[in-house]
Formats: C-alpha cells, structure tokens, sequence
C-alpha cells in the first residue's frame, strides 16, 4: 500500500483472505478463503473470554474468592492485546520478554477438515467467500460472473457450504 502511495490506515477495515495448501499423501487442497471463516468471534472478544478462563481457574485452584468488580477489572486490564505485544525490559535481566499470542485451529474452523467440509474435495482449488444474506450471494455471483465469461464458469463447480460456527459460504471450486 504504501508502495503506491496509500497511507497503510487509510484502510482501517479491509477484507482478508487466507491462501492455505494442504498435502495428504498424494492428494491436495488448495483454498483462497475469506477471513470472516476463521473469526466467529472478534478477537478482542477471544482475548477476553481466554484470559478470563486463566483468571478464573488461577483463582480456583488458589482457593481464592474475588469479588466481581475485582475479577471484571482484571479481565479488562489484561484483555488488551497491545499490552502484552510490548517488550518488557526487566532489572537485572539479560532478555527482554514479549508475549504473544497464539492461536490454532479447531476442528470446526479447519476448512481442509475431510470430516467437516467433504465438499472441499482431494486436488481442487477453491475461492470460499462470505454468504450471510441472499443479497450478498447475488453481489458474489454477480461478481464472478463479470470476471469469467459464460464458457468458463462452466468449469467451476460453484456451492454453499455451512461453517459449522459462522453460517454459509460461497464456494467456486475447479480440479487441479
């Protein structure tokens, strides 16, 4: 962006998409999916909720009783990510820490998941966009089709599939 003069938060919301391969022994999947698959809930809501679950089980397992407002401040102070993404310098210490947060897929989000989404069959390359509205499914369509002529839409096979947390998808899939 800022190669071609754009500030890089001019676009404080912009659309995300995952390019993800899998290999299982001879056979592939190649996927270009929207980032709205992946997050189901914000992630300032994820950070929250996590370190909230931390809090609570530390305190249980402590024997130790706060009240709500103590734990709700808690929770607050430490549900922002920009808090923990700074390095931490400490007397005495040779390291500087920084904490960061990882995350992994769970069965119901890994779109090359054979049990949770067969539609994404074995040597395919698929594009699996957003479809939360009969609306947004015709923009999508409508879309598509100003990119490919008649003939070559024919060779995608174009469905829905259903995000086990996050509703209907879109999905234009063509055979490697």
């Amino acid at each position: 962006m800022e190669d071609a003069g754009n500030h890089i938060y001019s676009l404080p919301k912009r659309e995300v998409y995952y390019l993800i391969r899998g290999k299982h022994k001879s056979y592939s999947k190649i996927v270009l999916v929207h980032g709205s698959f992946f997050e189901t809930v914000t992630s300032a809501n994820l950070i929250s909720q996590s370190f909230e679950q931390v809090l609570n089980e530390s305190l249980k397992e402590k024997g130790i009783d706060v009240g709500d407002d103590i734990r709700n401040l808690l929770v607050a102070i430490f549900s922002k990510q920009e808090n923990f993404s700074k390095v931490r310098n400490v007397d005495k210490a040779s390291i500087k820490l920084r904490f960061r947060i990882m995350t992994e897929v769970k069965a119901e989000g890994n779109i090359l998941n054979r049990e949770k989404y067969p539609e994404i069959e074995d040597d395919t390359i698929n594009l699996i966009v957003p479809n939360h509205s009969e609306a947004e499914e015709k923009l999508t369509l409508k879309r598509f089709s100003a990119i490919y002529d008649e003939n070559d839409l024919k060779q995608f096979n174009v469905f829905k599939i259903k995000h086990h947390l996050n509703g209907y998808f879109t999905v234009f899939q063509q055979k490697l």
